[in-house]
């Protein structure tokens, strides 16, 4: 399993709640029709700090290709501000998972 993970900040914990809404509309309709290149995507979380409204996305896949294909096609993104600017984007390979 794989990780992508993009960290977001800039809009502030006033704005939080309007970040999470935006991010959840534009994540369950890009699940329903994937765009190219996120066709692997197998879970999205969106972890939020509610003191700073600074966020992390992170998105798994089943494998490396996948991993690289939809940061390819996220990367071709441009983020439609509701969660600020991005300011960072790590891949990494999950190397255990405990519980769930």
């Amino acid at each position: 399993m794989y990780a992508r993970i993009a960290s977001f900040e800039g809009k502030g914990p006033d704005r939080l709640e309007e970040a999470i809404e935006a991010n959840r509309r534009q994540i369950e309709a890009g699940l329903a029709t994937p765009p190219a290149g996120l066709e692997g995507v197998k879970e999205v979380w969106m972890l939020v700090d509610p003191e700073s409204g600074a966020t992390l996305d992170l998105t798994l896949f089943e494998t490396g290709d996948e991993l690289r294909r939809g940061d390819e096609a996220l990367n071709a993104m441009s983020p439609d501000g509701a969660e600020g600017q991005r300011t960072s984007v790590g891949l990494y390979q999950i190397a255990f998972r405990l519980g769930g």
